[in-house]
C-alpha cells in the first residue's frame, strides 16, 4: 500500500493541502457566520493539512493491516507534527496560530490530549477509507499530465508561500515596533507627570499611566494638557508648557523616522489574509498589540 513515486507524493501533499483548506474555511465561516479565507497562505492550501496527511500514509505502512497500531502511529505522529510545526512558527512570527490553551492536558498550547486522539481516529478513516478512492483517481491521471499539474503547482505555490511568509515577517515587525512605542510612549508621560507635579500639585492624577493605542492616544493626551494649560495659565509655567511640546514635536519626529515602510503600508497590503483569515491566532507576548491589530483591522472592514 501507499508506494508512490516522488511526483505522486508531491500531487497528494497538494491534494491534502487543498483538502485541509476547504474543510478549515468551511468549518472557521460557519462560526465567524462569514466567509473566512481560512490560512497562513493567500491561496486555497493549507500545507498542515498536507503534511498530515502524507504523515499518516507514511506511519500507517508498516501497520496497516493493525488498526490499533496504525491509530496510536497517528496519534503520535500528527502531535509530533503539529507540535513542532507550532513552535517553529511562534518563534519566528511571535504568532500562535491556533492555541489549545483551555483544552484539557494541554502542552503550552501547542497540543492537546483531545486533538492527539482525534488524529488517531482521522488516520484510520483517512488510510482506510478516504485514500483508497483517492489513490484510484491518481493512478488513473496519465503520469506526464501529472507532472506538468505538479511542476505548475508547485510554482504557484511557492510565490504564494513567500508572500505568505514574507507577510507573518511584517506582522511580527508590527508587533515588536507597537511594543517599543509604547515603552517610549510611558516613558515620556513618566516625564510629563514629573514635569507637571513638580509645576502644579493639583494635576497629580491628570496624566493617564495606561497606554492603549498608538500616537493617537499620546496626541490626544498632548492635545488635552495643552488645553488646559490654555484655560488655566497661571497654573502653570512657560518652560513646562514649552518642554511638553517639544518632547511632542520630538516624538513624532522620532516615529516618523523609525516606522519602516512595510509598517506604514502594512493595513492596506495584507489585512485581509493575514488577520482576518486566523482570526483565532494569539500572541503571549505581544497580546494587547495584537488585539489592537485585529480591532484596527476589523474596523477598517467595518468602513467599506
Amino acid at each position: 500500500m501507499f508506494n508512490y513515486l516522488p511526483l505522486q507524493w508531491l500531487f497528494l501533499f497538494y491534494f491534502y493541502s487543498f483538502f485541509g483548506w476547504c474543510f478549515e474555511s468551511t468549518y472557521v465561516s460557519f462560526l465567524e457566520k462569514k466567509p473566512v479565507n481560512r490560512g497562513f497562505m493567500r491561496g486555497p492550501f493549507l500545507p498542515l493539512y498536507g503534511c498530515g496527511g502524507v504523515m499518516m500514509l507514511v506511519v500507517s505502512r508498516p501497520f496497516f493491516q493493525n488498526l490499533i497500531l496504525v491509530y496510536f502511529a497517528g496519534c503520535f505522529g500528527a502531535t509530533l507534527l503539529e507540535y513542532i510545526t507550532g513552535v517553529t512558527m511562534e518563534a519566528l512570527f511571535k504568532v500562535r496560530y491556533w492555541d489549545y490553551s483551555d483544552k484539557f492536558l494541554n502542552f503550552k498550547g501547542h497540543i492537546c490530549l483531545e486533538s492527539t486522539l482525534f488524529w488517531g481516529v482521522l488516520t484510520v478513516l483517512f488510510t482506510h477509507f478516504l485514500q483508497i478512492p483517492i489513490e484510484h483517481m491518481l493512478l488513473l491521471i496519465p503520469y506526464h499530465v501529472l507532472s506538468v499539474v505538479t511542476l505548475v503547482v508547485t510554482f504557484l505555490i511557492g510565490c504564494d508561500f513567500m508572500v505568505a511568509f514574507k507577510t507573518a515577517l511584517d506582522l511580527r515587525d508590527v508587533l515588536i515596533y507597537m511594543e517599543k512605542a509604547k515603552e517610549e510612549m510611558q516613558k515620556m508621560q513618566k516625564r510629563l507627570d514629573t514635569l507637571i507635579t513638580s509645576t502644579s500639585e493639583g494635576v497629580r492624577g491628570g496624566i493617564e499611566t495606561r497606554v492603549d493605542a498608538l500616537s493617537s492616544t499620546l496626541e490626544s493626551s498632548f492635545r488635552k494638557i495643552k488645553e488646559k494649560i490654555n484655560v488655566n495659565p497661571s497654573g502653570y509655567v512657560n518652560d513646562v508648557k514649552d518642554e511638553i511640546g517639544e518632547l511632542y514635536a520630538k516624538y513624532r519626529v522620532l516615529m516618523s523616522n523609525l516606522t519602516p515602510r512595510q509598517i506604514k503600508g502594512f493595513f492596506a497590503w495584507y489585512r485581509e489574509k493575514t488577520i482576518l483569515g486566523n482570526p483565532t491566532m494569539v500572541s503571549e507576548k505581544f497580546k494587547v498589540n495584537l488585539e489592537e491589530v485585529k480591532e484596527k483591522v476589523s474596523s477598517i472592514r467595518r468602513k467599506k
